[in-house]
């Protein structure tokens, strides 16, 4: 299986696997407030390869919203980038720390996910995306099946 996904997870799962961080090409955390119907929620993520930014690409954590307060902004971009460090910068809906610490450990991940579940009042759902994991290091790492969604490839 050259790339895979693996979608649905919560805080407490992530923090179980054992994979190699390597092979991470990104991860998301969508963090959804009740009821979900009215989309209010925060997401986070980091892309290993950067985030798209005009023509370049910035590395860092990053974050989107939808329906939250602008009132909010401020206090979500301060948590994470007194966690993170970084440089703020802007595109659109989008928040990017620039330069901040890359994490991508599912300890990790599941302790920020918890965190934030925490702060925005909100439930976290983690996705995350693979390159060369075969089913032998899915197995290994303690990932269940059922959460994965395979990447068709040429």
């Amino acid at each position: 299986m050259a790339r895979a996904r693996y979608w649905k997870i919560t805080s407490d799962e992530i923090v179980e696997f054992k994979y190699d961080q390597n092979k991470l090409l990104n991860w998301d955390i969508k963090c959804v407030r009740e009821p979900e119907e009215e989309a209010i929620f925060v997401g986070v993520f980091m892309y290993r390869h950067g985030t798209p930014h005009d023509y370049e690409s910035i590395h860092g954590i990053t974050y989107y919203h939808n329906h939250i307060s602008q009132d909010e902004l401020p206090k979500i971009t301060k948590l994470l980038k007194n966690k993170f460090g970084g440089e703020v910068m802007t595109k659109g809906d989008r928040i990017i720390l620039k330069g901040s610490r890359e994490i991508y450990s599912g300890s990790d991940i599941g302790v920020l996910a918890k965190e934030l579940e925490e702060f925005l009042n909100a439930t976290a759902t983690i996705t995350l995306e693979f390159t060369d994991f075969n089913e032998e290091e899915m197995t290994g790492a303690g990932m269940p099946a059922a959460k994965l969604l395979p990447i068709p490839t040429k």
